[in-house]
């Protein structure tokens, strides 16, 4: 674990902290960018098969690594669409999960099988979850089992594989594209030219012009021992409190915190970091606050001290309805053929 924390800390300096990139990584980053090129050509070739599921697709993704705030993106659009008659279900890979097969999730699935991510979603929204490293089988198999009529994609705008209708990419409002450059020797798995491509771009924090605003926030805390307990963050403000987040950028959840007077002793871990219990136990008494992507890795070690912090997406009503308006169009056309 610390081998791979101190990787991410220097990748964290090359990319968004201004230091130089080292030679081998510049080396690769055109080879990486070829790789990219004859992967998009495959699939416009047809040498790879595109999986339509046939129902409209919206997916929402980015061009960097990372977290950006895809995740509460999805879950804020799929209850919304819930709540305008549609029936969404919701898709991802999976990532960090043994099985690769498709696979329905629920809210007590093993997140060692499905992936943290995939958990949380099933937990935050009561709307149907599926993953699978075939996101098209995945999503086929939330049409067939569920009845869904919409589907969202958490991630996967370089997924090539899933025909998709609506492309949202998220953009970390605060670090932005970081150095601007492809992986390795940048953030970027597309180059920046690619939002002129998709359909909206939404700015996680503070938005440019053509993006739209999305602020990611919470105001409680609620026990992971005793379901039901809640304490507004606004009454921790002045305590010092250990804050432990094994996320694609754990500096976010760090700063709301701060933002309502909260003392935080930071603990960052790798994104969809394995939990053993030991990362929730410190030689003081004070409280620990996890967000709840880790909660649903860590709660089996939970004591009375540890809390789960729940976010959710605040976007513009109007940008729902565009939303709304352009996959009623799909629906009235008949999805990407």
């Amino acid at each position: 674990m610390a081998a791979r924390a101190e990787l991410a800390g220097w990748l964290e300096s090359i990319w968004y902290g201004g230091a130089p990139v080292p030679l081998v990584l510049g080396l690769l980053e055109p080879v990486y960018a070829s790789l990219l090129r004859l992967r998009r050509w495959s699939y416009a070739t047809g040498l790879r098969r595109i999986g339509h599921v046939g129902v409209p697709v919206a997916v929402v993704g980015n061009l960097t690594v990372g977290g950006t705030g895809k995740t509460p993106l999805v879950a804020a659009l799929a209850a919304e669409l819930a709540r305008r008659a549609w029936r969404p279900g919701i898709v991802l890979r999976g990532y960090g999960g043994r099985r690769h097969a498709p696979m329905l999730v629920g809210r007590d699935t093993d997140p060692a099988q499905c992936g943290d991510e995939a958990v949380l979603l099933a937990r935050s929204v009561d709307l149907p979850v599926a993953v699978g490293r075939r996101r098209a089988a995945a999503a086929t198999l939330l049409v067939e089992r569920s009845e869904c009529d919409v589907i969202v994609s958490d991630d996967g705008l370089q997924h090539w594989g899933l025909a998709r209708d609506v492309e949202i990419a998220v953009v970390d409002g605060q670090r932005r594209f970081g150095n601007g450059r492809l992986l390795p020797a940048g953030p970027l798995r597309e180059p920046r030219a690619r939002l002129g491509a998709v359909d909206f771009v939404v700015a996680n924090g503070d938005a440019q012009t053509g993006e739209v605003g999305m602020r990611v926030s919470g105001t409680q805390a609620c026990s992971l021992v005793r379901p039901g307990k809640v304490v507004a963050l606004e009454s921790l403000r002045g305590q010092r409190v250990h804050a432990v987040a094994g996320i694609g950028h754990p500096a976010r959840f760090f700063d709301l915190l701060r933002g309502f007077g909260i003392e935080v002793i930071p603990h960052a871990l790798p994104d969809h970091h394995v939990y053993d219990g030991g990362e929730l136990r410190f030689d003081d008494n004070r409280p620990v606050l996890v967000t709840e992507k880790d909660a649903v890795k860590c709660a089996r070690w939970a004591d009375e001290l540890v809390w789960v912090v729940p976010v959710e997406a605040q976007l513009p009503a109007e940008w729902y309805d565009r939303v709304h308006a352009r996959l009623h169009q799909i629906r009235l056309q008949g999805p990407t053929a």
